[in-house]
């Protein structure tokens, strides 16, 4: 990774005021929601379910927690400046797994420490520093991977948590590759990989732990990935479950490894499928993805029956079922905060984990809108300030991935947005998860300008149907969103009056250079080849390209440590504005793709909404 120079000028500071509204009330309300507690679903250990493992923000940054649930006690296991992005209980409950990087460069070594507390060493010895490659913990092997410029390893250990021994390399190649899921009697390990150079449509290969033959195979072909979901959680059983595209949507199918066959399973919802195996591996706790809401469901593996897990309307974030038969599970919807909540299997459905402090409070809720687009109807979600009418100014807020969607789901920022007297605007673009495989990929090979043309239509869309003000309308988006923002504003000077852009993509080729290997890896996939292969394509579609059109003012914000979208091809492309004298402004922080603290986050709003208001005219409401 190459960091920018220090020498490079000084760019203009975006002005951050101390306060986005007159009235005290509306300003302690938006910080309220941001600075309220968190809690995600928690993460018990498998020979242990009392003792669990979530994260939290409690202390005004995300790090991890232990909860033991039969003293209904909780212990802060990580204190980390720019916070700690996740964990796992051991089987046997005695330890927690935590990844060591640095300020949020992602690159480090999986660490161990006791559950009751202690001090936290390397996990497994022999295991090189890297990006992380996954991780599943058995009761006396576990299967961690890593990567580097270099390629993909994957290796196990075996042992316990009072000693792992060194990792015995099982898998190493230059192409991605991770693990998968480890066979709950650790003699098989599945992987996921990419060999034949395309890691969004990966292969699975099933290996022997004892040493390392391959025992199964399964690809799919051009255009159709499979994921290792898990095995199931039965000693002896040899049922994987998989993920499959094979008829243009994410379904299920089951691969038994002892008889070498598969059981692809019919199940009648629509929309994506995902799941996990319930604790006797006789059912699966199924979610289902559709227009950017989920439902949850239970399958019946021996009869074939479907049926409802009673949820509110809106999306799920993390599911499991415990030893019990009860489902956890994260919810939340545009209008109301996220809950950690506990389905019983008597019915009663209860909220499981209360974060401390105040509960923020509730917003507005999203509505849909199906947009006529060059290749079909795009999917847009949208809302406006309470109370008005007419055109008002309109927030088009992108999101990244690119393969992620936009859902009815709590977000404190669009919240602000709408306070602010904005309407907001998301566009579930070709390349959005959610809406099958065809629309996914419709981005392979042109990416950037494929999006943009769906943005464009919901853009025209909003503007006809009197929702937004055409002289008022902001591009914003973080990672791949703020990518398109930057796109956006060379390829569409005329549709938007400011950009707001989130560790962006800015300068393609350089960003190829300096990126972790695995995102090498996804962007030769999605463009069909390298820069030295295809380089009229990244030229195509790298915003440096169109910065001579760039017309709006530009807000960029990003971080010094991102392995994802390094600093130095940012730094390229606000040379080329300065150069060109056009008007825009930085907010640098020192963490990696995105921040962890919450006041970190906070400021990086304040500083887009006062930009746009500047750029717009807008007042400070009173």
């Amino acid at each position: 990774m190459t960091a920018s120079s220090p020498h490079r000028r000084q760019d203009p500071a975006p002005e951050i005021p101390d306060a986005l509204f007159a009235d005290a009330a509306v300003e302690n309300r938006w910080r309220g929601r941001f600075t309220a507690a968190r809690v995600s679903v928690p993460d018990w250990a498998r020979d242990a379910p009392d003792h669990s493992v979530y994260s939290s923000n409690a202390t005004g940054t995300w790090e991890i927690y232990a909860w033991d649930r039969s003293a209904d006690t909780h212990r802060r296991v990580t204190d980390r400046p720019n916070g700690t992005r996740g964990g796992a209980p051991s089987t046997d409950g005695t330890a927690i797994w935590w990844f060591d990087d640095t300020d949020g460069d992602e690159f480090g070594v999986w660490v161990r420490e006791p559950f009751a507390g202690g001090s936290a060493e390397p996990a497994v010895a022999g295991a090189e520093p890297g990006y992380p490659a996954g991780l599943d913990l058995g009761r006396r092997t576990v299967a961690v991977g890593w990567s580097t410029d270099d390629g993909s390893t994957l290796a196990v250990s075996e042992g316990s948590d009072d000693g792992w021994g060194e990792a015995r390399v099982l898998y190493t190649h230059t192409e991605d590759a991770g693990i998968g899921a480890l066979s709950r009697d650790e003699t098989l390990l599945a992987i996921s990989h990419a060999e034949h150079g395309d890691s969004r449509h990966p292969a699975i290969r099933v290996l022997r732990v004892a040493d390392a033959v391959a025992v199964g195979e399964r690809h799919d072909g051009e255009g159709k990935g499979l994921d290792p979901i898990e095995f199931a959680p039965v000693e002896g059983d040899q049922r994987l479950l998989v993920g499959h595209e094979r008829r243009g949507r994410d379904e299920l199918l089951i691969w038994d490894l002892a008889t070498d066959t598969e059981t692809v399973l019919d199940i009648d919802l629509p929309g994506d499928l995902s799941a996990g195996f319930y604790p006797d591996a006789s059912a699966l706790l199924v979610a289902h993805t559709r227009a950017g809401r989920t439902t949850l469901h239970r399958y019946d593996l021996a009869t074939g029956a479907l049926s409802d897990l009673p949820t509110a309307a809106g999306s799920v974030g993390g599911a499991d079922v415990r030893p019990d038969g009860t489902v956890e599970y994260g919810w939340s919807s545009a209008a109301y905060p996220s809950s950690v909540r506990a389905l019983r299997p008597d019915g009663t459905d209860t909220e499981l984990l209360a974060p401390p402090g105040e509960r923020p409070e509730p917003s507005v809720a999203l509505e849909d809108a199906w947009v006529d687009g060059v290749a079909g109807p795009v999917h847009a979600l949208w809302t406006r300030p309470a109370g008005t009418t007419g055109p008002v100014p309109t927030v088009f807020m992108i999101h990244g991935g690119p393969q992620a969607a936009d859902e009815d789901r709590w977000s404190p920022v669009r919240a602000v947005w709408v306070d602010a007297g904005f309407a907001v605007v998301h566009v579930n673009y070709r390349g959005s998860s959610g809406y099958g495989s065809a629309w996914r990929d419709a981005i392979e090979g042109r990416p950037g300008t494929t999006e943009l043309e769906d943005v464009a239509a919901v853009h025209d869309w909003a503007v006809a149907s009197g929702l937004a003000d055409p002289a008022a309308c902001v591009l914003e988006g973080w990672s791949w969103g703020g990518y398109l923002t930057l796109l956006g504003l060379g390829r569409q000077p005329e549709r938007w009056a400011v950009g707001c852009a989130g560790v962006p993509v800015a300068d393609y080729l350089a960003a190829y250079e300096d990126e972790m290997e695995p995102l090498r890896a996804f962007d030769r996939s999605l463009f069909g080849g390298s820069p030295e292969q295809v380089p009229e394509r990244y030229t195509e579609a790298s915003p440096l390209t169109w910065v001579d059109a760039v017309r709006a003012p530009v807000l960029v914000l990003a971080g010094e440590n991102d392995p994802r979208c390094p600093i130095r091809q940012i730094d390229n492309y606000l040379d080329a504005l300065a150069e060109r004298g056009r008007e825009y402004a930085m907010v640098r922080y020192d963490a990696g793709h995105g921040s962890l603290v919450v006041a970190e986050t906070l400021r990086h709003t304040v500083a887009e909404i006062a930009f746009a208001r500047r750029a717009l005219g807008l007042p400070v409401p009173a």
